[in-house]
């Protein structure tokens, strides 16, 4: 059975004219994969014996950052994409580097699920956030400071220690 080029070309081209059509669906999706895999290389970067390094008494301590963001995001992409977050065991700050790891990498899998059918036709729905109403567009970018903030934390703590932050690293040629 031979295929139609039109039929083989439309199939290629549908991705990439959904994308256009959703511009900023599409760009909160490259965030959400970006900013999860920094993070979670900047976990796996910290030392297992400097997961509870603050740099002051009144800062969260590295394992407080790892722990917020698993917390955040099943939280904030839930809301995003109109999907409960699953229900998880407790991972604490005190869990460890591995628990903490696998949770973090669990709840942006979920981010990635949550967001997978987003589409910029519902930007202006109202979402409840904090005690508040939010866009939808506007929650999208309080998530995404949000994962940018705690990046900037995570690298400091890692540069204070001795350690390079994954986006400083030379990458390989």
């Amino acid at each position: 059975m031979t295929r139609s080029p039109f039929l083989a070309f439309a199939t290629l081209l549908a991705p990439a004219l959904l994308a256009a059509q959703s511009p900023v669906a599409a760009a909160f999706r490259e965030n959400a994969a970006q900013y999860g895999k920094n993070l979670v290389a900047a976990s796996e970067t910290m030392p297992a014996d400097k997961y509870g390094y603050k740099p002051t008494p009144a800062q969260m301590s590295f394992a407080d950052i790892a722990e917020h963001l698993a917390k955040g995001n099943d939280y904030l992409c839930g809301a995003i994409g109109g999907v409960k977050a699953p229900e998880r065991s407790k991972v604490g700050p005190d869990a460890g580097k591995e628990a903490l790891i696998a949770r973090l990498k669990e709840t942006f899998a979920f981010c990635d699920q949550a967001i997978a059918k987003l589409d910029d036709s519902q930007l202006g729905e109202m979402l409840p956030f904090f005690g508040r109403s939010l866009s939808r567009a506007a929650f999208e970018i309080a998530t995404a400071t949000d994962w940018a903030d705690h990046y900037s934390q995570m690298a400091i703590y890692l540069r204070i220690n001795g350690e390079l932050p994954p986006t400083a690293k030379k990458k390989a040629m």
